[in-house]
């Protein structure tokens, strides 16, 4: 499943639309929160995990996204006020958190 469209709907909300005629509405908020880099979501390495230290969430910026810049025909990067951009958010990664109802009961995950 790939988009076929990805539009900033409201000030708070990215609206993607799926090949398969889906449409999921992320809060940019919760987009921002849900960053799979590993500095904030941590990684694996050497059969250790590094887990992140709790952001600040009052860093200005934080929840201005920017930019979104396609990461070949597999994810989108999205680029952020306070500077962050490390985050690849493959199309699997956010059908998964996708806050429809259809696929978590309205709540992302």
């Amino acid at each position: 499943m790939r988009p076929v469209s990805i539009k900033k709907i409201t000030p708070t909300e990215l609206k993607f639309v799926w090949d398969s005629g889906h449409e999921s509405v992320y809060s940019i908020r919760e987009l921002r929160e849900l960053c799979p880099c590993a500095s904030c979501s941590g990684e694996r390495v050497l059969l250790r995990d590094y887990r992140p230290p709790e952001p600040d969430r009052t860093t200005p910026g934080r929840y201005d996204l920017k930019g979104v810049q396609p990461v070949g025909s597999y994810a989108v990067q999205l680029q952020w006020g306070d500077g962050h951009s490390t985050g690849i958010y493959t199309w699997e990664y956010l059908m998964e958190n996708c806050p429809c109802v259809e696929h978590h009961g309205g709540k992302s995950q």
